[in-house]
């Protein structure tokens, strides 16, 4: 079964509860997947694609619509993701439903499909809705990346790689400040690669840690991991080569805004 924890808590009321029903259906997937007393399953695996589809339509023009509101600069990306989602339900073979054996096949991959957006999609891209302050704010402030106490989880391990986190987010914003170089991409890419390789590494530690004490929010955690490690290595150079500027100036307030979203969220509770 798969918890909805407050690890996927976006604190918008109407998206987390739109999230949870999202997590209710994927149990209902799963459910139904393993069902071995049910042969014919078509009826069942046709209603589910259905709820999935109409889930889709509702919640995500909420979203869209909430994004559009706060001026979200992640709004663009998460069309492109929304319609993904829409393309890949709709593609789901039914030539083959007829069969026992195709409804277990769609089933299955339909399985992965949906575990897969849950955590990449919600832990890495919709938890950020609304939390990330605009370019304007980030600019007013003498030191945004300092690493105070108000992160500090009291496990000096987890609190020095966190500070050589918010170091290497440091030098991207000092990047983004420096107006006499025009062409940023070595500098940018370079950035990106030390930022991914060193958070490799300390969500190792951390889950290392977290195994040691028996910690009971570790699966939460690991997946939440994951999906930020995805995000990095998704990126588009290309696109970062185009419009150097602006990319940093997003790319700063996603990787501040996720990085400090999740160590007061999620982090600090390890060392309560």
């Amino acid at each position: 079964m798969y918890q909805f924890t407050e690890d996927c808590l976006t604190g918008i009321r109407e998206i987390d509860e739109q999230h949870e029903k999202l997590f209710g259906l994927i149990n209902d997937t799963l459910d139904l997947l393993h069902n071995e007393a049910l042969d014919d399953k078509y009826y069942q695996v046709h209603q589910i694609l259905e709820q999935l589809k109409e889930y889709a339509d509702v919640h995500f023009a909420s979203e869209e619509a909430h994004m559009a509101a706060l001026n979200d600069p992640e709004l663009e990306l998460q069309k492109k993701q929304h319609l993904s989602f829409r393309e890949k339900i709709n593609s789901l073979d039914f030539s083959n439903m007829d069969e026992i054996k195709g409804q277990q096949e769609t089933l299955d991959e339909l399985m992965r499909y949906l575990t897969r957006w849950l955590y990449h999609h919600i832990l890495s891209s919709d938890i950020m809705i609304g939390k990330m302050p605009p370019v304007e704010k980030w600019r007013e402030r003498v030191n945004p990346c300092a690493f105070s106490e108000q992160y500090m989880t009291g496990i000096p391990l987890i609190d020095g790689e966190h500070k050589t986190l918010f170091e290497i987010i440091g030098r991207a914003n000092e990047l983004v400040k420096e107006e006499l170089l025009h062409d940023k991409y070595d500098e940018i890419v370079a950035i990106l690669n030390e930022l991914t390789d060193y958070t490799k590494e300390h969500f190792q530690d951390e889950e290392k840690y977290m195994e040691n004490i028996h910690y009971p929010g570790l699966h939460a955690q690991r997946i939440a991991h994951q999906a930020f490690v995805s995000k990095l290595e998704e990126i588009d150079l290309e696109q970062v080569d185009d419009h150097q500027q602006e990319y940093l100036e997003e790319l700063m307030e996603f990787l501040f805004g996720w990085l400090s979203n999740h160590i007061l969220k999620s982090d600090k509770l390890i060392g309560e």
